[in-house]
Parts: C-alpha cells; structure tokens; sequence
C-alpha cells in the first residue's frame, strides 16, 4: 500500500512538473509568434508612409528588425529591403520578396506585404494603404 502511494505521489509530482514545462514552453511561443506580429505591423506601417524614401527614423526602426536574430530571415529580409527602397526596391529587394511569397511558411499577410514592396513605386496608392490597413489594424 505505501509503494502504491509513493509512486502515485511521483507520478503526479513529475506530470505537474512536465506540465509546467509544457505551458512555459507554449507562453515562449506566444510571445515569439506577438513579436513577429509587431514587426510586421511596424514594416508594413513603414511601408504605408514612405514617400520615396523612409526617413531616419524608419531607417533605424528597421535596422533593429533586420538585426535582430531571433526573427524569421522573411521578416529580416523586409526590414533590409524597405530601409533600401529609393523610390522603389532595389533588385535584391525584389528578389527576397518574391522568395517570401514563393514560401509555403510565409502567412497570407506577410506574402501580402511582401507584394507592396514589390510593387512600391514612389508611395503606395490609396488602395493599397487601405489593404495594409485591414491586413494591419
């Protein structure tokens, strides 16, 4: 009867402890997967008010998402190409995006995203500052 009790007691102990784990490691995940959102949320309302080029202060918003590791190379890849856009992006801007939208990994929005800033010619048009609106609230 008392090994009965202790290995019940060990069993609930260690299932507790693997529990708490487990929910650990999904919060991690939540907050990871928070971030990216944010990142691509501030891209993307970079990318609505760049009027031929982004300024300063965009420039290095976007230089501490392209240098931050712990983000997707996707998103990494935005941030590099929309700091470079000179009243468009460059070829290998083009390149990355069309890698973007290409991936099977990539969300709907971010390949959405990745589109604009293909397409980006001086300043997004009205209907495409509408759509990043709704993809981006």
């Amino acid at each position: 009867m008392k090994k009965i009790l202790i290995r019940n007691l060990l069993a609930i102990t260690l299932f507790g402890f693997f529990t708490q784990f487990s929910v650990a490691h999904h919060t991690n995940n939540m907050s990871a997967i928070k971030e990216m959102a944010t990142a691509l949320k501030e891209i993307a309302n970079i990318v609505v008010s760049i009027n031929h080029f982004p300024s300063d202060a965009d420039k290095a918003a976007l230089a501490k998402i392209s240098g931050n590791e712990a983000y997707p190379q996707g998103i990494r890849d935005m941030a590099t190409t929309v700091s470079n856009i000179e009243h468009a992006a460059n070829d290998a801007g083009k390149a990355a995006m069309a890698r973007i939208q290409a991936s099977d990994q990539a969300s709907a929005s971010a390949k959405a995203l990745a589109e604009m800033i293909t397409n980006f010619n001086h300043m997004l048009n009205a209907e495409a500052k509408m759509t990043m609106a709704q993809l981006f609230p």
